[in-house]
């Protein structure tokens, strides 16, 4: 059993589902929704902090950077993640600077939820990005102002709806699964090695708010060249450097990296680059005015390119063969779940058995995630026909391992593959 994530998300998916059907659309369609808040939310603290003037071009910055806009439309926990954050920290904030203690209930209630979208990061994080905030101010007294205990109360009885009954459920193996898997295992080992590289966040940061980094990094750099010395900052700039710093560099502590896991930085950014811009008013719009021409343009290259990858296109090839009394199996490295989604058939990843024993899911390694359906050669029924989609890459291997009789029934939509069909599998003795 695996506890990827918490319940939050997958209620959003079952909401959208009832509404809409079980399509793409729905799928989409809360993460698109918290994309659209985290912009409104962005607009309002901007505009609270500073000027609406300030909130506009902060908005729009989000809104039209290259991160921010890839996010929008996965269908993944970080839409909602973000929002539940940003609502946290700009609760503390208020409650901070007049002197409301009452905003620190907000900022509980948002943690709590975040928990629920996504594990302890949601309290963890932005409970860190306080405390180095009151530290900056010399003020780590102001804690116990924050309400602690009554409010603490309200964020175990938000996160105890989900978590209580799991483990009640399921003891220690949901503990070790999703706080040891999915929690401390990502912090120690690294699920993508490859990855794992000291100036991942940097690359990320400079891919992700295309186009608006460059042309404020250059000006920030010319002003220190001339200046040679830190500008003062307020309190709000300690507070959205805080935040915007604090993120990107915890992460980067973690062995497992994503690009979505310092997405939660992009609103204190986007405020940040947004005092430049608002001096710039000629040079904004123009800015903006490209960054929509390229997000239009980019839909013609990025739809072809997401069907491509998603497998899309092939599912509708292999849905053709549905109603047949068929074993549906894929050919070694080409597993792909979206196959499964598209086309409504369960698909087998066919591997040999030392393989096999090498990818099946064991305690506490990162191979507990590989949830597909695994078979051998040996095991594949002789009581109906077999059919495969075999990719050019791994067609050698395929047959390697699978000898037989294979005729070519169907051609892959890249031409890089084929489908398979085989009237009786019988595996060759080794």
């Amino acid at each position: 059993m695996v506890f990827a994530a918490p319940i939050f998300f997958y209620l959003e998916l079952l909401v959208a589902y009832s509404v809409f059907g079980i399509n793409d659309f729905a799928a989409r369609f809360f993460p698109a929704v918290f994309a659209t808040l985290g912009i409104f939310l962005t607009y309002f603290f901007a505009a609270k902090l500073y000027n609406r003037k300030v909130g506009f071009v902060s908005s729009v910055i989000l809104a039209t950077s290259l991160e921010y806009w890839y996010v929008a439309h996965a269908i993944i926990t970080d839409t909602t993640l973000f929002c539940f954050i940003s609502v946290a920290l700009m609760s503390f904030y208020f409650g901070y600077v007049e002197g409301k203690p009452n905003y620190y209930f907000v900022s509980y209630v948002m943690a709590g939820l975040a928990v629920l979208t996504k594990g302890p990061i949601g309290i963890c994080l932005p409970g860190l990005i306080v405390l180095i905030f009151l530290a900056i101010q010399k003020d780590l007294k102001h804690i116990l102002k924050m309400k602690l205990a009554p409010g603490f109360a309200i964020f175990f009885a938000i996160v105890a709806v989900w978590y209580l009954p799991m483990y009640l459920i399921h003891g220690s193996t949901f503990l070790e699964h999703f706080l040891g898997i999915h929690n401390f295992l990502r912090v120690t080992v690294s699920e993508h090695p490859r990855d794992n590289v000291f100036y991942y966040y940097t690359v990320i940061f400079l891919v992700g708010f295309i186009p608006w980094n460059f042309p404020t990094l250059y000006f920030l750099a010319k002003k220190f060249w001339r200046e040679r010395k830190f500008p003062s900052l307020d309190v709000r700039q300690k507070f959205l450097l805080t935040w915007a710093l604090t993120v990107p560099i915890i992460f980067q502590c973690f062995a497992t990296k994503y690009v979505t896991y310092s997405f939660p930085y992009m609103m204190p950014v986007a405020i940040l680059f947004a005092g430049f811009f608002v001096e710039r008013e000629k040079l904004f719009s123009r800015m903006a005015f490209c960054s929509v021409i390229f997000f239009i343009a980019a839909l013609f290259v990025a739809i072809p390119v997401c069907n491509n990858f998603s497998r899309k296109d092939d599912a509708e090839i292999l849905s053709r063969f549905k109603n047949e009394n068929a074993f549906f199996v894929v050919s070694a490295d080409e597993y792909s779940a979206t196959l499964v989604y598209y086309s409504g058939i369960l698909v087998w990843l066919l591997e040999d058995a030392d393989e096999i024993e090498k990818i099946k899911p064991k305690e506490g390694t990162w191979t507990i995630t590989n949830v597909m359906p695994m078979t051998t050669p040996e095991e594949l029924p002789q009581d109906k026909p077999i059919i495969a989609v075999v990719d050019e890459k791994t067609a050698e291997h395929f047959f390697e391992i699978a000898p037989g009789d294979w005729k070519v029934i169907d051609e892959l939509s890249d031409g890089k593959g084929k489908i398979y069909r085989i009237e009786k599998f019988i595996p060759t003795a080794k």
